[in-house]
């Protein structure tokens, strides 16, 4: 999905449930495949555009907003909903911290991780986006997340860039 995204792709911030080592590896591959620089996130990194930023295997990432400004904050903490870091964590700092026009995006994967999350952006005005069953690999996060009225709009892995970028064209 992310290599179907233009270079000036607003901000954003990715939560993969991978153990300690793989996520700077993961970021390192989506770097060379993709438009946009991405790369994993440190404590204290702004989020600018052009920027993708994978939140580091075993710690809890969260959006602080700091004036007109966001930074991402990598720090240690519980596991919520199973994982650390944690897609709930993300959204919701997003949902309280993000005073600008904001998207999440929820893809496949097991359990309900980030389903209240997404709700709570979506309660906070964001545009959400869900993975659709039939591209998932495991439609877990994705269904919870569409069951409780979280997602605005289901799109297949293929269509979610293209889904997104009507999105951020419509919203200038």
């Amino acid at each position: 999905m992310l290599k179907r995204l233009p270079a000036d792709i607003p901000g954003m911030v990715i939560v993969q449930h991978m153990p300690p080592g793989f996520t700077a590896m993961y970021a390192q591959r989506l770097n060379k495949l993709c438009a946009m620089e991405v790369r994993e996130a440190k404590n204290g990194d702004e989020i600018h555009p052009g920027l993708a930023l994978v939140a580091p295997a075993d710690l809890q990432a969260r959006v602080v907003r700091m004036g007109s400004r966001y930074t991402v904050s990598c720090q240690p903490g519980d596991k919520v909903s199973g994982h650390r870091p944690s897609v709930d964590v993300l959204f919701s700092s997003m949902a309280a911290q993000v005073k600008c026009h904001m998207v999440g995006i929820i893809m496949t994967g097991m359990g309900r991780d980030g389903a209240s999350g997404l709700l709570e952006m979506r309660q906070a005005g964001a545009y959400t986006i869900g993975q659709d069953k039939e591209s998932c690999v495991v439609y877990g996060m994705p269904c919870v997340a569409h069951e409780i009225g979280a997602v605005g709009i289901q799109a297949s892995c293929e269509n979610i860039a293209g889904v997104l970028m009507q999105h951020l064209k419509a919203d200038k």
